[in-house]
């Protein structure tokens, strides 16, 4: 994946400019507070459509403007393209106003009917310090990696798990309510349905993938592996194959025995939304959780090794290099991992990488070869 262009018109601190990219990338170079990671945050929003940083859109729209617009042109090589190397153009949009508090995004101009259809169309990675969340925080945040990856990769993962949320709301409302049981599980069939698809996708991805993540924090940490496993939030399920047949008679036992504890506490208790994605160090004898027994360097690997990971899943997935988005990335990292992640990066990221840093002898990737923009208060100095 390609991004050739991009759109910049009032979103946050940016100035408004058509920015065009080489083909090989950029490298950002400038001080912090000068919209180095709000570029970043521009182009992923048109993979995504959401900010990365949890924002919501009305706080992305530059102080004083009603509207922010994104609008990036990407080139991608198509495998079923008539001639061989034919490449497709994309022209993908993505507008909020603060009148109405309405968000539009179009692909090719022409309206999405609905938002999860204008989700994945750039391809993009991206790598900030703040992904040590992925390891340190609660697991609701490897959830919410999981959903990030699968909805990039995996067609019908976002719209099932939409469902799932869904008719999630609705069981947990009737529970709320403090009615008749029978209320809520009038919704049990269609959360097993839905949970069970989820809790598939989830353990499929994890099972396939958790060698290349052994594989690529090796190569980090220097010959420390690393291992996921998926611990499923409907008791009875394993880290074994699963057919969705028995997935789903696993919840809906789970959910019978639960009755009782769901009518006292006024939620579902058992279920897909209570995952938790495992991270395991392996030291050659013995496992570590690493959240709980990684030092900061070990943690900051598999943080790492998990972004590296997503790219991977694309590049499997969909054939292509996915575009690489690095804010900072070498900042946390001691010197030996720092030289091992450039080592790693300069033989597989072999596509476009668009990256930041605070001073120009930071850039060391791809020997420092690659362009360089200057910023200065929002404005992109090329």
């Amino acid at each position: 994946m390609r991004l050739a262009q991009l759109e910049l018109r009032g979103f946050r601190n940016l100035v408004d400019d058509t920015l065009e990219f080489p083909p090989e990338g950029v490298a950002v170079v400038g001080p912090n507070a000068q919209g180095k990671s709000n570029l970043l945050e521009a182009i992923h929003y048109l993979e995504l459509l959401r900010s990365f940083r949890g924002v919501s859109d009305r706080d992305l729209v530059r102080f004083g403007e009603d509207v922010f617009r994104l609008e990036g042109l990407v080139e991608a090589q198509e495998a079923d393209a008539p001639f061989e190397g034919q490449r497709r153009d994309r022209k993908v949009a993505a507008a909020w106003q603060r009148t109405g508090a309405r968000k539009k995004v179009t692909l090719d101009g022409v309206e999405v009917e609905r938002l999860a259809d204008g989700v994945g169309h750039v391809g993009a990675v991206l790598f900030t310090p703040a992904d040590l969340a992925l390891v340190d925080d609660g697991p609701h945040i490897r959830r919410r990696y999981l959903d990030i990856v699968l909805s990039l990769s995996e067609p019908g993962y976002l719209a099932t798990l939409q469902r799932y949320r869904q008719v999630l709301s609705q069981r947990n409302a009737a529970l709320k309510s403090g009615g008749h049981a029978s209320q809520a599980r009038a919704w049990d069939g269609l959360l097993m349905a839905a949970g069970s698809r989820v809790t598939v996708f989830r353990s499929r991805w994890v099972r396939s993938m958790s060698g290349a993540l052994s594989q690529i924090h090796q190569e980090i940490s220097g010959g420390t592996g690393a291992r996921m496993s998926l611990e499923s939030g409907i008791s009875g399920v394993g880290n074994g194959e699963l057919e969705e047949d028995g997935v789903e008679e696993a919840f809906r036992v789970a959910l019978a025995t639960s009755q009782e504890r769901e009518a006292r506490l006024g939620t579902t208790t058992v279920g897909p939304h209570r995952d938790e994605l495992l991270l395991v160090l392996e030291p050659g004898e013995g496992a570590r959780d690493v959240r709980r027994f990684g030092s900061g360097g070990q943690r900051r690997s598999v943080a790492l090794a998990l972004r590296l990971l997503e790219a991977e899943t694309i590049r499997r997935r969909k054939g292509r290099e996915p575009l690489l988005l690095m804010d900072d990335v070498f900042a946390e990292l001691d010197e030996a991992r720092s030289a091992r992640l450039l080592d790693l990066l300069d033989r597989t990221a072999v596509g476009q990488v668009i990256l930041t840093a605070p001073r120009k002898a930071e850039i060391r990737f791809r020997d420092g070869g690659m362009a360089r923009w200057g910023i200065r208060e929002g404005r992109l100095l090329r």
